[in-house]
């Protein structure tokens, strides 16, 4: 079972969203540099059905995407939750944040809007430099995907 830490309203992870991120315990990437070490141990509260609702609640009308932070111990688990709010909460976006190169062959992508995949370099930066390995890709109404990663480059202004 997934367990997580925390959870808090963000307006950065993912673009033009309230995301409503969720942060996963017992992250198995384990990346050098992490900003997020307390996430590697198995700590937190469980996290099935209930609790979601229960960190959903407070957010309703407000939040307009989920996002499941911290790697991926459990793809199937974090699938299932997916499917969750796509039937509870039909008009959330549902995102996720996994440290490893690819997601794993038996994800259905499709209860997905947004992935984030690659683990963390630190000398590469994050998703906010252009140098990153790490990509967020963003599901296209043809059920293809976009990678939306520039979108956290701060454009530069030239002097005129």
């Amino acid at each position: 079972m997934l367990k997580f830490v925390d959870s808090t309203v963000v307006f950065q992870e993912i673009p033009d969203e309230t995301t409503l991120a969720v942060s996963l315990s017992n992250c198995p990437c384990r990346c050098p540099g992490c900003h997020s070490r307390y996430l590697w141990d198995d700590v937190g509260r469980p996290l099935d059905n209930a609790a979601l609702d229960t960190l959903m609640e407070p957010g309703r009308g407000v939040v307009s995407c989920i996002c499941f932070m911290g790697g991926d111990a459990d793809p199937d688990e974090v699938q299932r939750l997916a499917h969750h709010v796509r039937q509870v909460y039909p008009a959330v976006h549902v995102a996720w944040y996994s440290g490893r190169t690819c997601v794993a062959p038996q994800v259905d992508r499709s209860l997905f809007d947004y992935i984030k995949v690659g683990p963390y370099i630190a000398h590469l930066g994050p998703l906010s430099s252009p140098r990153t390995n790490q990509r967020l890709f963003k599901r296209q109404p043809d059920n293809s995907w976009q990678d939306i990663t520039s979108r956290f480059w701060k454009e530069r202004h030239q002097e005129t």
